[in-house]
């Protein structure tokens, strides 16, 4: 957890209630799925019906477990620590009346950042790959350098 945020934000029990006010619903997720490696996001076109929206006995930041869970109608509990996104009606780019739940810095920080994948940021780190191989590092850095912060 980042220092001095606030844990759970600021508008987590409003969208608790909100999320209480939608049982029955068909809803869609954005789901995190952590691994030993790293940490995948997963979007589906897959809707499920919200069962409860239930108390999480132990609750932990460090782990990133909630204080509530939800129950979907294919068996699964998922913790809300578990969730970036929970939406109606459209499971991709919901407008905010579709919102249920959102964890703004999830979001912020997996889905709407800034792509590394560019072109240029391929051809940067290959010039740098290629410069160390050819023992013209020092150059190829600082050239490489320049053309990034541009």
């Amino acid at each position: 957890m980042e220092q001095g945020l606030l844990w759970p934000s600021p508008t987590y029990s409003c969208q608790v209630e909100v999320l209480k006010s939608a049982i029955g619903q068909k809803v869609y997720l954005v789901e995190l799925r952590p691994d030993n490696i790293n940490l995948g996001i997963h979007l589906s076109d897959t809707a499920f019906e919200l069962l409860a929206v239930l108390d999480f006995p132990r609750p932990d930041p460090s782990i990133s477990l909630a204080p509530h869970l939800v129950l979907l109608d294919d068996g699964r509990g998922i913790n809300l620590g578990r969730i970036a996104r929970i939406s109606i009606d459209t499971p991709f780019n919901p407008p905010v009346e579709h919102l249920l739940y959102e964890d703004n810095f999830l979001m912020e920080k997996l889905l709407r950042r800034k792509r590394q994948l560019s072109h240029e940021f391929t051809e940067v780190r290959s010039k740098l790959l290629l410069g160390k191989l050819l023992g013209k590092v020092a150059k190829m850095e600082r050239n490489c350098l320049k053309n990034e912060s541009a």
